[in-house]
């Protein structure tokens, strides 16, 4: 492992099967029926495996939860409440007006009538909400940092941004007029010395100059600013709203809805960042809205009153000129009284003709909702046929009187039917007069508007849990992609099925070896870590490939073991020089020789010096017993990598190298050979062909198993055959929870 381990892995191995070899003691076949239950405990593992990736990211989203509290602009809510109630007339004589004074009304049309722009454009026209001006603020945190400012002067600015307002500022446009393009287009606003101020359009062209209090005009462009509390060159944004557009965006805060079915009460609602201008707007369209409802309900006696304004006068002049015609025939003939008979048939003619226009009026009203083949109006026609008859019988008795009776009986005819029409508009008109005045409406305020004290925007701490819960949902879909993107080989049983070669060792994940490498690397003294910590799980394994190695050399023609790999950082020279460790603590002669000529790093580990090595004596330049070196451990030596040659190929292809490893060979019982990486360069086939077992060391979670079966055909096409492989890195700690019992298989330690 390079002196370094990587990071724990997922699976721990079976035993290999069908290899013909020993094989280890720390590996077990796991039972068929240890499979159940394994998707839950794979999670567990790996959510263990990922808990600082989950950790970053929910870290994360909580910090940029923190951050939304902070930029969120609070929403403010206001409410009020209406009752829609059926009209019934208070005094019982006006009841024969209803209807001229509305139909019932119903909610559902009550609901789009409280949303219509007749309402809300009313409203928008008196509180001119059509009218837009705010400071600018700088994006993101701008707003943030001038609502939680509480000085009474304008705040100074934030880095250097001077054009925009950080808090304290304050603008009032009463008064607003752009040409027609202009309408739902952004203008600028910026501030000046002594309430001076300039207006630019979209394109940042000025269109007007002026000063507060007073209305400035220019290029089709007017307006009136009272209020203006600003640093001079403060940026402010104006826009005049079109109707439409002003009533869009006002709909888009406020709702309107029944409280339970039928029941006619209704719930008005607005929601916006100013609570106090939500709870003015709701009131101005709760009374603009009973207003008008007053309006209709009394708009039919209003037309009424209209149309009898302009018939009194007429009638009334109708009746002057029948009381005058009568009065001065009577002066022309004497004073004419008239006789019994004659009241008689006067009194029957004017019921006749009273009656007639009752009957015509009403047969007016059913045509308005019947046709004249309907039974009530053929029973007012027949009724009027009756009358017809009895007034020309009428008439032929007036036929028979004397001329001059006749002439009196006519004329008083005309006084009393004229007189009695004009009695009865005038009570008419009198009596909707009353009913007019008297009208409040259908509708009436429970509720006016009432502002939540509190914002009705998800409070900071929803706000943080849903951020939380975001954040483990991403780290959740991030390890899903990075666990669906790695293809490495986790499992040894992986290497066995696919490759068909044993796994001779599982190495568990060494916490230790970590930290005396790092200890190492910072000038402490080197350490290895089967001497100085024997009874780490590590090097207990290690002890397990010692038994396996022994029986597995028996039939080996030399003593001599490569140790390889597919990639750099596995942990070769880890293996090597611990279990070269292993085996001098059972008092076997072992020497350990560093042919990775282009980066051997052994010499380090042990405190020696890299010169007086393999190339030396390759090169003849030094003898057996002088690359020999001799180290803390009793019965181990240790040959370095020597000068660093410019071509190492064509060195370990030279005859004395193989010279070398015979008489080590022959003088150890062991000789073990770190060598480079097989498919980085072709120096481990050369050294393969020289020993009498080959290794070959895979890391957990590192390779891909196509990498693997690459350098072990790489090796057999330069005639090496690989014996099989030592699984490096295994972090053991995370296997129980994925399979159970067998993750404590490695975990056999001493107790005293």
């Amino acid at each position: 492992m390079e002196n370094d381990q990587l990071k724990p892995s997922f699976n721990v191995p079976a035993a290999p099967g069908g290899s013909g070899l020993p094989t280890p003691s720390l590996q077990q076949v796991a039972p068929e029926d240890e499979e159940e239950g394994l998707a839950l405990g794979e999670i567990i593992a790996v959510l263990i495996d990922y808990r600082w990736l989950i950790a970053a990211i929910s870290l994360l989203a909580l910090l940029l939860g923190l951050a939304w509290v902070f930029v969120a602009k609070p929403v403010y809510r206001a409410d009020g409440l209406l009752q829609v109630e059926e009209k019934s007339p208070g005094v019982g004589s006006l009841k024969a007006l209803q209807p001229l004074l509305g139909d019932d009304t119903t909610v559902s049309a009550e609901l789009e009538i409280l949303g219509s722009r007749m309402v809300l454009g009313r409203v928008i026209a008196k509180l001119k909400l059509d009218i837009v001006a705010r400071p600018r603020t700088l994006p993101l945190i701008g707003d943030a940092v001038a609502r939680r400012y509480e000085g009474s002067e304008p705040n100074s600015p934030w880095l250097a941004f001077s054009s925009f307002a950080w808090g304290g500022e304050k603008i009032q446009v009463d008064a607003l007029d752009v040409p027609e393009r202009a309408l739902d287009e952004k203008l600028s606003l910026v501030a000046g010395e002594a309430g001076a101020y300039e207006v630019f359009d979209m394109d940042d062209q000025l269109v007007l100059s002026g000063r507060t209090g007073i209305r400035a005009s220019g290029q089709g462009y007017s307006i009136f600013v009272p209020l203006l509390k600003a640093r001079p060159g403060t940026h402010f944004r104006l826009m005049k709203r079109s109707a439409e557009s002003a009533v869009d965006e006002l709909r888009k805060r406020y709702s309107v809805k029944e409280r339970g079915k039928k029941s006619g009460i209704l719930e008005l609602t607005l929601t916006g960042l100013d609570p106090a201008e939500i709870g003015l707007v709701l009131d101005d369209i709760l009374n603009t809205y009973v207003r008008q409802n007053v309006e209709r309900r009394s708009a039919e006696a209003e037309k009424t009153l209209k149309f009898l304004d302009t018939q009194l006068p007429a009638l009334k002049t109708q009746v002057d000129s029948a009381e005058a015609a009568y009065n001065n025939y009577r002066q022309s003939r004497g004073s004419l009284d008239l006789s019994l008979e004659t009241q008689g048939i006067l009194k029957s003619l004017v019921d006749v003709e009273n009656a007639a226009v009752l009957l015509k009026q009403e047969r007016d009203e059913l045509r308005q909702n019947f046709t004249p083949e309907h039974p009530r109006i053929q029973a007012v026609d027949n009724k009027l046929a009756r009358l017809n008859e009895r007034r020309k019988q009428f008439e032929g008795d007036v036929a028979r009187l004397p001329d001059t009776q006749q002439t009196v009986l006519r004329l008083a005819r005309d006084v009393e039917v004229s007189t009695r029409l004009y009695t009865e508009l005038l009570n008419t008109a009198q009596q909707l007069r009353v009913a007019k005045a008297g009208t409040v409406g259908d509708v009436r305020i429970i509720d006016v508007a009432a502002v939540a004290r509190e914002p009705v925007s998800l409070k900071p701490a929803a706000i943080l849990g849903v951020a939380l819960l975001l954040g483990l949902l991403v780290s959740m879909v991030a390890i899903w992609l990075l666990r669906s993107l790695r293809v490495v080989v986790e499992d040894p049983d992986v290497i066995e099925s696919q490759l068909g070669l044993p796994v001779y060792a599982t190495v568990p994940h060494c916490k230790t070896e970590l930290e005396l490498h790092r200890r190492a690397r910072s000038g402490g003294a080197t350490e290895l870590l089967a001497v100085a910590y024997p009874e780490e799980d590590a090097v207990e394994s290690l002890r397990g490939l010692r038994t396996t190695l022994h029986f597995a050399l028996l039939d080996a023609q030399r003593n001599s073991l490569l140790i390889t790999g597919s990639s750099p950082s596995l942990g070769k020279s880890f293996i090597s020089k611990n279990l070269g460790a292993v085996l001098a603590q059972v008092g076997k002669r072992v020497v350990i020789v560093d042919a990775d000529l282009r980066r051997g790093h052994i010499h380090k580990e042990f405190g020696l010096e890299r010169a007086l090595g393999v190339s030396e004596y390759v090169a003849g330049q030094a003898a057996l017993d002088a690359v020999l070196k001799p180290c803390a451990v009793p019965n181990m030596w240790v040959v370095t990598t020597g000068q660093i040659p410019p071509n190492p190929s064509e060195l370990l292809m030279h005859r004395r190298f193989e010279e070398l490893l015979g008489e080590l060979a022959a003088n150890f019982d062991t000789v073990i050979v770190d060598a480079p990486p097989v498919l980085a360069v072709s120096d481990a086939a050369i050294i393969g062909r020289h020993v009498g077992a080959t290794l070959m060391v895979a890391r957990a979670g590192k390779h891909p198993i196509r990498e693997l079966e690459q350098a072990v055909k790489r090796l057999n096409q330069a005639g090496v055959q690989v014996r099989g492989f030592v699984f490096n890195d295994l972090n053991v700690s995370r296997q129980r929870y994925r399979y159970g019992y067998k993750g404590y298989v490695y975990r056999y330690s001493y107790k005293t």
